[in-house]
């Protein structure tokens, strides 16, 4: 590609892969990474990848539940664009929510941006039964169910082994298993010093001490703990991703192919990058137990945790100094914003395309920045 914008990209999780192949396209790019290519390290390989701008506005910002929502409408064309087939599924989701619980699930409807009867509804045993039968057959019959028929799920493995396989086929340069350090917008590697024409930094918490501060002090990047169990339940049937209401932390169980679920819960703060404990195992698979029986004799494929990267208002932000960009503190809502996010970066480095659906709204640009 002669003549055209050389990018250098650090970090490549789920942000740093899809700007890869977004920017592919039509410009030279460079990934960086001190993980592998199957990104196992990565935060992006842990999660259960949920699209549900709407349940989670209950606990975001309305810019969040907006980028989601425009995230949302991209994936279907993002998803076509990859050379191997990627799960997706746009059924909605379901909050539940035990008889002691409900005064939670009331509070968090009240927290939902939406508008009742339109993006989401209160539904009765017998809907509930039509959209998730054997729920419907439980010994506890959940009398209290929220429906957001809006709402989507991917398989995230699946993603990141797609993504990789298209910038593949594009022979796109990746170092993997490097140590990548960014200094005067150069980017130092192996004993080498770089200069490309954009560099684009999505290292999460690896980029923790190396954040442009546009204000001093303010936007401080923090870890946020998140903690996965993965199982293989063929007795249980889901038909989309579903929420538990519980004292502690909501939890979800989101059903992938064969049979696969991912159970999980939303955030714990603390950067404690230890294996789950033995109490937050016993919550999530009794949580599994309790919404379905079936999950009983259920095989645990894996359970791990990790941590997200988060500023002090859980917001992500697109900070620009001269030809440098970061992309950091998606938080939990990765996946959720990853296409909106891209979409806005693509933006910035090539000026003639038209502006994206609520540009700027995430961007911070240093005092020396100029157009």
């Amino acid at each position: 590609m002669p003549n055209t914008p050389n990018i250098a990209i650090v970090g490549a999780g789920l942000i740093g892969r899809m700007l890869a192949v977004n920017l592919s396209e039509s410009r030279q790019v460079t990934l960086f990474d001190k993980d592998d290519r199957q990104g196992s390290r990565s935060a992006a390989h842990l999660a259960a990848a949920m699209l549900a701008p709407l349940a989670e506005s209950a606990d975001s910002s309305r810019i969040v539940m907006q980028m989601g929502q425009r995230s949302l409408a991209l994936w279907p064309s993002l998803l076509k664009k990859l050379h191997q087939p990627v799960f997706f599924q746009q059924n909605g989701s379901l909050i539940l929510a035990y008889e002691q619980d409900h005064g939670n699930l009331v509070d968090f409807g009240h927290r939902i941006k939406g508008e009742m009867g339109k993006d989401y509804t209160n539904l009765t045993s017998g809907q509930l039964a039509e959209l998730e039968p054997e729920l419907a057959r439980q010994p506890h019959t959940f009398k209290h169910v929220l429906w957001l028929p809006e709402e989507a799920q991917l398989d995230n493995r699946e993603l990141l082994e797609s993504l990789a396989k298209t910038l593949e086929d594009r022979n796109v340069v990746w170092h993997p298993n490097t140590e990548v350090s960014i200094e005067n917008r150069q980017v130092v590697f192996d004993g080498q010093r770089r200069s490309f024409d954009w560099v684009i930094d999505c290292r999460g918490l690896g980029a923790k001490n190396q954040i442009v501060q546009t204000k001093p002090g303010k936007h401080k990047l923090r870890g946020v703990r998140g903690e996965v169990v993965r199982l293989y339940a063929p007795e249980v049937n889901l038909n989309r991703p579903v929420r538990l209401m519980h004292p502690r932390y909501p939890i979800y169980i989101a059903p992938k192919t064969n049979h696969r679920f991912v159970v999980g819960a939303t955030q714990i703060e603390t950067e404690d990058q230890r294996q789950p404990t033995v109490r937050s195992a016993l919550e999530l698979l009794s949580a599994c137990f309790s919404v379905h029986k079936g999950f009983a004799e259920a095989e645990i494929l894996e359970i791990k945790s990790g941590l997200r990267p988060a500023f002090e208002n859980n917001e992500p932000k697109i900070r620009v100094d001269g030809t440098l960009i970061q992309v950091n503190g998606l938080f939990r809502h990765g996946y959720l914003l990853a296409p909106a996010i891209a979409e806005q970066c693509v933006a910035l480095i090539d000026s003639t395309l038209p502006k994206p659906p609520l540009f700027e709204l995430l961007i911070e640009f240093t005092e020396n920045h100029h157009d």
